[in-house]
């Protein structure tokens, strides 16, 4: 091979992937020029000004979420028949919860064999902090799924758009009697449940109101299909502005990164404390991605896993900065089409449907962290303790939303059901900022491979849904056809002059051109059309 024909597919490379390079290129430089602005001690106005366009640009990503998850469900519902949505639903969600359940699993064996936690690091973490009692004891994993529940089915959908349900609990003074006192009153403070709304889209209610909306919507077939073809175009130019706002990822990328590693305090005295379970988190996080994962794509697939994932870059460097599965979603969908080449009608449905359920990186982040609390604490767990803490892990990560630093809540949750101290967890959030980071990629990437694989397992089901889709628009060509066609009733009994007298007729209605016309001796009538004043062409019907 010559050597400029090697150049030139060096370029053409580039080219193709010149957007990635952009990308990376944006984190380190972002990673790089925070470590150094440290030593100049920036104020807070100079880290305001230095997050503003990593703010702008992830506000304009989390526009796009509503649009695109409305658009892309409908649309991709409709495609598909009740029974077809229902298998894919029911699959979706089985993987789901079987990666959630490895990755708990995983987080245990990891932090029990690098065991990251000791007395002496809450000791230098706690020092010149003030003990304050935790209500953490008001979190418990019921409140998570009735909350679940309430959010599937919304009161009012538009409210949905901006607002969900939460379970809080509030301090009431109650009035207690008592004949033993003599009748005196007594003062108590009582914590009572109540459900609120907070804001933040309820992005469950509002799949769950366009899976059924596009399952009706598809079944009613012509009727429906100017609405269908609506959707599908609203999903089509969303993706054309997401293409537009990702050439802006490079200065939103830095500018995130930069912000964050400035504004967290004692940078140092955490990276050398918690640094062990940082490593133990981000070790679970690339084994389950580069092995784990990579091993079900081929086993599931029998495809090459690797450039798979070489084509999810891009949505996993943005959702290493955004910190959010659904603030990357509209780049996740252009990459599953564009690039790896899954089925639209597969990746609108699960890939929404994912950002909302599946939490693989943290099922892991809140297993480590429960047992990492008990061994700074040097409390000994049971067997049946850490299954508990896996299962109960998995649960409360499918309760959760797709927030960042959605996970601390649900260490709440996983340390209450083991009676584990729970003001510890305030120890993680100097370091949330950065393993919530790599645990979103985790969460991104599960959701893209769990629609290749739903995918691979469902092309009996597309194919025969193609087969009959490709019979029916054949039966409307061939309606069209018999209707823009003379009839002739009996075709052996007609007269050929008057035949030919009636086509002759027909093809003056169109073009006034015709002069003559006569019946060859097969039975063939020919025309002599006049297409131009120095031409004739002789055409055969």
């Amino acid at each position: 091979m010559s050597p400029v024909r090697v150049t030139d597919m060096r370029w053409s490379w580039v080219r193709k992937n010149l957007l990635l390079i952009i990308t990376f290129s944006g984190v380190l430089f972002g990673v790089a020029l925070g470590l150094s602005l440290r030593a100049a001690g920036p104020d807070s106005t100079t880290i305001l000004l230095i997050s503003y366009p990593g703010e702008l640009f992830i506000r304009m990503l989390k526009l796009m979420i509503l649009p695109l998850i409305i658009a892309s469900l409908i649309a991709g519902s409709a495609s598909l028949n009740a029974r077809m949505n229902g298998r894919i639903v029911v699959r979706t969600i089985l993987y789901f919860l079987a990666t959630s359940l490895l990755n708990a699993l995983l987080g245990v064996l990891l932090v029990i064999a690098i065991h990251p936690g000791s007395p002496l690091a809450k000791q230098a973490l706690t020092q010149g902090r003030n003990s304050s009692s935790s209500s953490a004891s008001t979190v418990n994993i019921l409140d998570g799924f009735l909350d679940l529940g309430r959010n599937i089915f919304p009161e009012n959908i538009f409210q949905a758009s901006f607002q969900q349900v939460h379970t809080v609990y509030e301090e009431q003074q109650v009035i207690q009697h008592s004949n033993l006192t003599g009748g005196i009153d007594a003062h108590i403070t009582e914590l009572v449940r109540s459900v609120k709304y907070r804001a933040g889209t309820n992005t469950l209610g509002i799949i769950v109101f366009c899976l059924v909306f596009g399952t009706l919507l598809g079944s009613l077939g012509k009727k429906g299909a100017v609405v269908v073809d609506f959707f599908s175009v609203v999903d089509t130019v969303i993706l054309k502005i997401v293409t537009g706002v990702m050439w802006l990822s490079p200065i939103g990328v830095a500018s995130v990164i930069m912000s964050k590693i400035l504004s967290v305090e004692n940078l140092g005295t955490v990276m050398s404390n918690l640094g062990l379970f940082i490593v133990t988190v981000v070790a679970g996080v690339f084994i389950y991605q580069w092995i784990i994962q990579n091993l079900f794509y081929f086993l599931f697939t029998g495809r090459n896993p690797f450039t798979f994932y070489f084509h999810l870059l891009e949505p996993w460097v943005t959702s290493f900065a955004t910190a959010s599965t659904a603030a990357t979603l509209p780049i996740t969908f252009r990459c599953m089409n564009d690039k790896c080449g899954v089925d639209p009608r597969i990746s609108r449905f699960v890939l929404p449907i994912g950002a909302t359920v599946n939490m693989d990186g943290t099922a892991l982040f809140v297993s480590v962290g429960t047992v990492f609390i008990a061994q700074m604490n040097e409390l000994p767990l049971s067997v049946g303790e850490y299954a508990t803490i896996i299962v109960t892990a998995t649960a409360a990560s499918v309760a959760s939303a797709s927030v960042p630093s959605a996970a601390l809540v649900l260490i709440l949750i996983v340390l209450t059901s083991v009676n584990l101290p729970a003001e510890d967890v305030s120890l993680l959030f100097a370091i949330d900022w950065l393993v919530d980071r790599f645990r979103t990629t985790n969460n991104m990437l599960g959701d893209c491979y769990t629609a290749a694989i739903v995918e691979h397992w469902s092309q009996d089901e597309l194919k025969a849904m193609d087969a009959e889709a490709n019979a029916e628009n054949y039966s409307n060509d061939v309606e069209k056809a018999a209707d823009l066609t003379p009839l002739v009733t009996r075709q052996h009994d007609a007269d050929p002059d008057s035949l030919l007298h009636e086509s002759l007729t027909l093809l003056k209605g169109v073009n006034s051109s015709i002069t003559n016309g006569k019946i060859g001796n097969n039975g063939e009538i020919h025309v002599e059309v006049e297409s131009l004043p120095r031409d004739t062409n002789t055409t055969k019907i």
